[in-house]
């Protein structure tokens, strides 16, 4: 059963500001429900073009959104594919694309994917079941070094080199095989004290190996310069974070797309084609509320930022030093 909660479902979808005739991208599927409160506001003469890369989100928001198929288009696709789905659909340009980033809680609570360290599960990982790289890969081939800099980076675990060595060691013995045994070895290199305090020892360590697996940080940041080049003028492109790491390029790339030039003192206007050619619509990012913070604590840490193209992405645009930094 692929139960999921839409975290900051309304403010997302309200911030699009659909149009009934428009056509939207739903990147991130999931369990549906973005994609349905996208499509109880279009017409019979809109579209929505769903994205997902994981084959059980797919088929069980086909049901959910059932009553809506004749506006939507399912796309098994990773969204760093959103250009090249779009052209093969025949469209340049859509008026709204929306991301809601992260592990879906059926995800994290299906043991047998093995993203969480709460279950025994083999090392697996992988948003997408035909992928042939996955969690058992990085745990048990990659050298220390490379373990080290995904632990610190991608879960700002302070604890990283220890971690590593131990795995380094365990893995000479004989393979890790399990989300438990990995646990283990963490709890293991993870001095008393600190277990003690700051959630489950394994939390940041998991989410890294997470990130790594799927490349999720690189991806978004491609998919994100594509949603820029195909989003219509006057259409939004609206990000649900929740992480500091996917924060932060989102709220870069928003810096970057929406801000003016220098400009030189005998200039007292910026010319038109100078430009940026997004404004931003949240200058602070959308968190959710109370209420919806007691009904779904995977929530706590959702940010949502919005952008609103209002004029093309000119050549002349691109080759500004801004977009090449």
């Amino acid at each position: 059963m692929f139960d999921h909660f839409s975290v900051l479902k309304k403010e997302a979808v309200e911030g699009l500001q659909v149009q009934p005739d428009g056509t939207y991208v739903d990147c991130t599927l999931g369990g549906g429900g973005h994609s349905e409160a996208i499509c109880e506001q279009l017409s019979a003469n809109g579209r929505l073009i769903a994205f997902d890369q994981d084959e059980m989100a797919l088929k069980a928001a086909k049901e959910r959104l059932e009553p809506h198929q004749n506006k939507i288009i399912f796309v098994h696709a990773n969204f760093s594919e959103l250009e090249l789905q779009l052209e093969k659909l025949g469209i340049e340009h859509v008026d709204g694309i929306l991301f809601d980033l992260g592990v879906s809680s059926p995800q994290l609570d299906v043991k047998e994917r093995g993203f969480s360290y709460q279950n025994d599960a083999p090392l697996d990982m992988r948003m997408n079941q035909q992928d042939s790289f996955a969690a058992y890969q990085v745990i048990n081939e990659w050298p220390y070094e490379k373990l080290v800099k995904i632990f610190f980076k991608y879960g700002e675990e302070k604890f990283s080199k220890q971690i590593a060595r131990k795995i380094e060691a365990r893995r000479e013995e004989k393979p890790i095989e399990t989300t438990f045994e990995l646990v283990d070895i963490i709890k293991d290199a993870i001095p008393a004290p600190a277990r003690r305090k700051g959630g489950h020892p394994a939390k940041r360590v998991f989410q890294a190996i997470r990130i790594a697996v799927n490349d999720e940080l690189g991806v978004f940041s491609n998919a994100l310069d594509q949603a820029a080049r195909s989003v219509a003028i006057n259409g939004r492109i609206a990000v649900i974070t929740f992480h500091s790491l996917e924060d932060r390029i989102c709220k870069q790339a928003f810096k970057k797309w929406s801000s003016n030039p220098p400009i030189p003192k005998n200039i007292p206007v910026i010319p038109e084609e100078k430009k940026p050619p997004f404004k931003l619509v949240t200058r602070k990012p959308i968190v959710p509320n109370e209420s919806e913070l007691e009904n779904n604590r995977r929530s706590r840490s959702a940010k949502l930022r919005i952008v609103e193209k209002v004029k093309d992405w000119t050549e002349e645009f691109k080759m500004d030093e801004r977009w090449n930094k």
